[in-house]
C-alpha cells in the first residue's frame, strides 16, 4: 500500500522516536501486503491505518499544544526571571538606602548629644545671664533715682541760669543802649571827617524786613557832594561775621526800599583785627566806642 504525501508531511510534526515506530509499522503493513493478505484482512489494516493516521494527527495536534505551552511557559519564566533581577535590584537599592538611613541616624544622635551639651551650656548661661541681669536691674534703679536727683538739680540750676542770663541780657541792653546812645551825638563829628553832613539827627528805628520786625540801631540820612545818602549803623559790643553779615542783608532791603545808597557803620568796643579788616574789606566803616568821646 503506497504512502501519502500528506501522510508523510504530518509524520514530520511527530516526536522522532514515535516517527520511527509509525515508520516501522507501515514497513510491516507493506511487507505483509506483498504477502498478498485477503481482502478482509486488508480492509482491516486499512482501518488500522486510518486510526493510526488520526491518532497520528491527533499527536501532532498535541505536540503543537505543548510546543505553544513550552513556549509560553518559558516566556513566563524569562519574565519571573526579568522580574527578580529587577526586585534583586531594587533589595540592593533598598538595603543601601537602609544602610544609608542607619548612618545618618548615628549621626543625627550624635549631632542630638551635641545639641544636648549645647543647651546644657545655654541654660547654665543663661542663668548666668539672668543674675547678671537682676544685678543691672538694680543699678538701673539706683542710676534711674540718680538722674531724677540730677534732673531736679538741673532743673534748679536751669532757673538760676534763665535769672542770669536775664540779668545778663539786661546788662548787654543797658551797654548796647549806653553806646548806641553815645554814638548818636557822636557820629556827625566823625563822619564830617568823611566828606558826610548828617541831617536832623540819628535815631533808632524799626522796619518790617521780610514780615519780621527789625531794629535799626542807628539810622538817619546825610548828603555828600550834594548826595543824599542813608545812614545805617549797627552797634555791638564784639561783632562776628554772622552778625556783620546779617547786617548787610538788612542795609541791602533798606537801600531798596529807599532808593538812595547807604553809608554802613560799625559801632563797637572791641574789634579783632581779622574782624576789622573783614569789615573794611566789605567797605564798612569800623567805629571803636573810645573813638565817641
Amino acid at each position: 500500500m503506497p504512502v501519502s504525501v500528506g501522510f508523510i508531511k504530518q509524520l514530520e510534526n511527530v516526536d522522532p522516536q514515535l516517527r520511527l515506530v509509525l515508520l516501522s509499522l507501515l514497513e510491516e503493513i507493506e511487507r505483509q501486503r506483498e504477502e498478498s493478505v485477503t481482502k478482509s484482512e486488508f480492509n482491516e489494516l486499512k482501518k488500522i491505518v486510518r486510526e493510526l493516521g488520526e491518532a497520528t494527527r491527533e499527536l501532532a495536534e498535541a505536540q503543537r499544544r505543548s510546543e505553544g505551552q513550552l513556549t509560553r511557559l518559558e516566556v513566563t519564566v524569562q519574565g519571573l526571571a526579568e522580574a527578580q533581577e529587577r526586585s534583586e535590584e531594587r533589595l540592593t537599592r533598598l538595603e543601601e538606602t537602609v544602610q544609608e538611613l542607619a548612618e545618618a541616624q548615628r549621626r543625627s544622635e550624635e549631632r542630638l548629644t551635641r545639641l544636648e551639651v549645647t543647651v546644657q551650656g545655654l541654660a547654665e548661661a543663661q542663668e548666668r545671664s539672668e543674675e547678671r541681669l537682676t544685678r543691672l536691674e538694680e543699678t538701673v534703679q539706683e542710676l534711674a533715682e540718680a538722674q531724677k536727683r540730677t534732673e531736679k538739680e538741673i532743673e534748679r540750676l536751669t532757673g538760676e541760669m534763665s535769672g542770669v542770663k536775664e540779668r545778663l541780657e539786661g546788662l548787654s541792653d543797658t551797654v548796647g543802649y549806653t553806646l548806641e546812645n553815645r554814638s548818636y551825638k557822636a557820629l556827625p563829628r566823625i563822619l564830617a571827617q568823611y566828606n558826610l553832613e548828617v541831617e536832623d539827627r540819628l535815631v533808632r528805628r524799626y522796619f518790617k524786613v521780610r514780615g519780621k520786625e527789625r531794629q535799626v540801631n542807628i539810622f538817619g540820612y546825610a548828603r555828600r557832594d550834594g548826595e543824599r545818602m542813608l545812614i545805617i549803623g549797627e552797634v555791638k559790643v564784639r561783632p562776628s561775621k554772622k552778625e556783620i553779615s546779617r547786617f548787610e542783608n538788612l542795609c541791602e532791603v533798606l537801600s531798596d526800599e529807599f532808593e538812595i545808597p547807604v553809608f554802613k557803620i560799625f559801632v563797637a568796643h572791641d574789634f579783632p583785627p581779622a574782624i576789622e579788616a573783614y569789615l573794611k574789606e566789605r567797605n564798612i566803616l569800623p567805629i571803636w566806642s573810645y573813638e565817641l568821646e
